[in-house]
């Protein structure tokens, strides 16, 4: 029997990140990307009901800065295997669901622990497999820790339900409730963090899930579960089933047995599951629920008071931060007309000073983008920024040993180009002259999107209106677009940026639950 963490810290307080700038740090982390080197090219089975499988049908994970370099072997599910995981994941519902709650939550305080023990070995496999650099890779473990800790306390407010009231001789109770079984589709981007935040929320609540990861960085997603095992959590409440979501993907999605679905990735595959989810299917008994948070296109606003220094580093460092690859990231910069030319300079200056390489480097702040799909669709979209703008900055890439582009800047793209509109996904920005604050606000909310946006002013009342005006999930003033903190600045966006499900927030374990009501006569 799993016992409670003792001397768990009432206060929540984020991990803190590593300042690589201390020798004694930088050391240990180019010990633990040598411990992972010595660790690459293993093969990663399935896990099922706590057994391990391994399938002729395998994918080969390999480092976007090192094509030839593999780091892993991953067995994948076809519907046979996952119909066999959703099997495992409904029996072992039938007594997760029931598991005294401080017991899921002391779970996750281990998993947490057992991270945060080994966190630059977990940083060092987002180096190799995802491209990261060392302060990104670094982010992203931090971000997992605390998306475990979080939840895990978020539970324990959750466990007794919420008040409500009773009459003389009734007594009334609001719980809440596990769904069920839940389908867990993670991106690349953030291989650990988002991975396991959208895990562990479906596990503190009591339901069982079944974890598609990224074809791109699967080995992470085998490594924490692993952690997972570590930790104690029984067999089946977890399965591992890396797999094509062509086969797999849709055929959970629709499954009669599946609840809930949670899914992070583009808007086409998004708009694809909610609308698959939303057909009842022969002997389901539910409406599936979607948590979904499916991309941006997020801006970055400067006003003509602004500090043109501030405006232009949040420009650069939301654009360029791990290569653009985050659905934060800041691709459109929107300037007033009086400080266009000055911002534009300042930002085309500091992007010349990034270095991009090998992500194992230290220096490095930008690497590779995650593969050769992408590489092919960023530099299409660079080549359609050429013909829409004005190149100052970058524009190159190569692939011939990663997959390599340098930072880009396009000037003088009209609101409505297709730079402006379209999610690239990659370091690509767009420079826009605005007239006046009126215009920096309409074009501000001229996309589909809705996840981050960005203000840099000295303006208070300019402030006041962005506030009421600017129609986005997460809104910053004075700082960049990207680096939510879980907990400080919980994290989704509005219109096609997903549900506004708010991870890391106070009510995101409820989107795992449902609510009974209960009423005894005295």
């Amino acid at each position: 029997m799993i016992t409670q963490e003792k001397n768990i810290v009432k206060a929540y307080k984020h991990e803190p990140f590593t300042d690589f700038s201390i020798e004694e740090n930088k050391l240990a982390f180019e010990g633990a990307l040598k411990i992972v080197q010595s660790q690459l090219g293993k093969e990663y089975p399935l896990v099922i009901g706590g057994q391990r499988f391994k399938t002729n049908n395998e994918t080969v994970s390999i480092n976007p800065s090192n094509k030839n370099e593999v780091i892993g072997t991953v067995s994948k599910a076809d519907k046979e295997w996952a119909e066999k995981a959703m099997q495992a994941a409904l029996s072992a519902f039938e007594t997760w669901k029931f598991e005294d709650p401080k017991i899921r939550s002391s779970i996750l305080f281990r998993a947490a622990a057992i991270i945060r023990e080994r966190k630059h070995e977990f940083s060092a496999y987002l180096v190799k497999e995802a491209g990261k650099p060392w302060k990104e890779a670094d982010a992203d473990t931090a971000e997992a820790i605390d998306f475990l800790e979080y939840y895990g306390r978020q539970m324990q407010q959750l466990k007794d339900g919420v008040p409500v009231q009773s009459r003389d001789g009734e007594s009334n109770k609001y719980s809440y409730i596990p769904l069920g079984v839940g389908i867990i589709i993670s991106p690349f981007n953030f291989p650990l963090a988002i991975m396991a935040g959208t895990a562990a929320a479906a596990i503190v609540t009591g339901n069982t899930i079944l974890l598609k990861p990224s074809d791109h960085t699967p080995v992470v997603a085998a490594k924490f579960v692993e952690v997972l095992e570590e930790a104690g959590l029984p067999d089946g409440v977890i399965n591992y089933i890396p797999g094509d979501g062509a086969e797999i993907g849709d055929y959970l999605v629709e499954h009669p047995k599946t609840r809930f679905i949670s899914f992070t990735g583009s808007r086409e595959v998004g708009c694809r599951i909610y609308e698959r989810a939303a057909k009842v299917q022969p002997g389901q008994i539910w409406l599936k629920r979607v948590i979904a948070e499916m991309g941006g296109k997020d801006t970055v606003l400067v006003d003509k008071d602004a500090d043109l220094d501030l405006a232009a580093s949040s420009i650069v460092y939301s654009a360029f931060g791990f290569s653009g690859q985050k659905c934060s990231a800041g691709s459109r910069a929107v300037i007033h007309q009086d400080v266009y030319d000055e911002v534009l300079e300042k930002a085309a200056a500091l992007t010349k000073t990034l270095k991009v390489g090998c992500p194992e480097d230290v220096n490095t702040y930008m690497g590779p983008v995650i593969s050769q799909a992408a590489y092919d669709k960023i530099m299409k979209y660079i080549a359609i920024g050429k013909e829409e703008g004005r190149l100052v900055t970058g524009g190159e890439g190569n692939h011939q040993d990663g997959y390599f582009i340098q930072p880009t800047i396009i000037a003088d793209v009209d609101e409505n180009a297709r730079l402006m509109q379209e999610e690239i996904f990659g370091p690509v920005v767009a420079f826009c002259k605005a007239r006046d604050f009126d215009h920096l606000m309409k074009v501000a909310n001229n996309t589909d999107y809705g996840l981050t946006g960005a203000l840099i002013t000295n303006n208070q009342e300019h402030i006041k209106r962005a506030e009421k005006e600017f129609h986005v999930g997460n809104l910053y003033f004075n700082r960049g677009c990207t680096g939510a903190i879980v907990g400080y600045q919980p994290f989704g966006g509005f219109n096609m940026s997903g549900t506004d499900s708010k991870a890391g927030g106070p009510d995101y374990l409820i989107l795992h639950m449902q609510a009974k009501t209960t009423s005894l006569m005295l």
